[in-house]
């Protein structure tokens, strides 16, 4: 039954998955994934990257398996609950807004001989701190670089974002999606969240005529359409590494 144009769809606040099983392992993330597996030095290591490239779902994912108290660093305003022992994670280090309270929490976790990962969009050292002394513990800190997927990876990506909201969309829509949107995580989960809210309205299928209409007005200027060729399985066709055993919760 199409959808009454006279009712009012109301959207809901889609919640990322941090399942071990929706992560998709890859060459860009290869080393993030294999420094969590090793003992760190200081038993603290920093993930990095650019936005969307999984450095918040691989901190999840570790968090979890640890027992490791998660913190964000947008909300971190004291260090009521730190663990006496243990792990503790920190995703978006890089917007704590408090350098005393940052700084205050890195050597509660030293002195606790806390495990300590965080994460954040430049290594801790390229963080714009003021305060010597924490700037001084940033630099100290190992890090491991997500860098940006490939076009394998943003196919699968693709899919993963398009089955977590349920929508059907066409092969030929998710083609052009591939080849006229950024090439970059974050830009593939801002268009698939605007089809997502046209399909509230709309219904049915996304085709590629309503995805190049909902998303016109966001074509980049400047993006090659060189590095998109399809894969020699066939059109749409992508290829995703197995998981490693450290990120299963069976």
């Amino acid at each position: 039954m199409p959808p009454d144009p006279n009712q009012l769809p109301l959207p809901f606040q889609h919640q990322p998955r941090y399942d071990s099983r929706d992560f998709i392992p890859a060459a860009s993330n290869q080393d993030a994934r294999a420094w969590l597996d090793t003992e760190w030095p200081e038993r603290r290591l920093a993930l990095f990257g650019p936005p969307g490239c999984g450095k918040s779902h691989l901190l999840n994912i570790w968090a979890r398996r640890s027992g490791a108290t998660l913190l964000a660093g947008q909300t971190l305003t004291d260090l009521e609950g730190l663990p006496e022992h243990g792990a503790l994670a920190l995703d978006d280090g890089d917007l704590v807004r408090d350098e005393t309270l940052l700084f205050h929490l890195l050597n509660t976790a030293r002195d606790r001989g806390l495990h300590l990962l965080l994460a954040g969009r430049a290594a801790p050292a390229r963080w714009p701190v003021r305060l010597p002394d924490l700037s001084s513990r940033l630099r100290a800190i190992t890090t491991a670089e997500i860098h940006e997927p490939d076009d394998d990876l943003l196919a699968a990506l693709l899919k993963r974002l398009i089955a977590d909201r349920q929508l059907i969309v066409t092969q030929a829509a998710q083609d052009w999606i591939l080849t006229h949107r950024t090439r970059s995580p974050a830009a593939l989960r801002e268009a698939v969240a605007r089809l997502d809210r046209e399909n509230l309205v709309s219904g049915g299928p996304v085709t590629r005529t309503l995805a190049a209409k909902v998303l016109k007005d966001d074509e980049p200027d400047e993006v090659s359409m060189s590095g998109l060729a399809p894969s020699s399985d066939g059109p749409g066709s992508c290829k995703v590494l197995p998981h490693l055993p450290w990120g299963s919760d069976r």
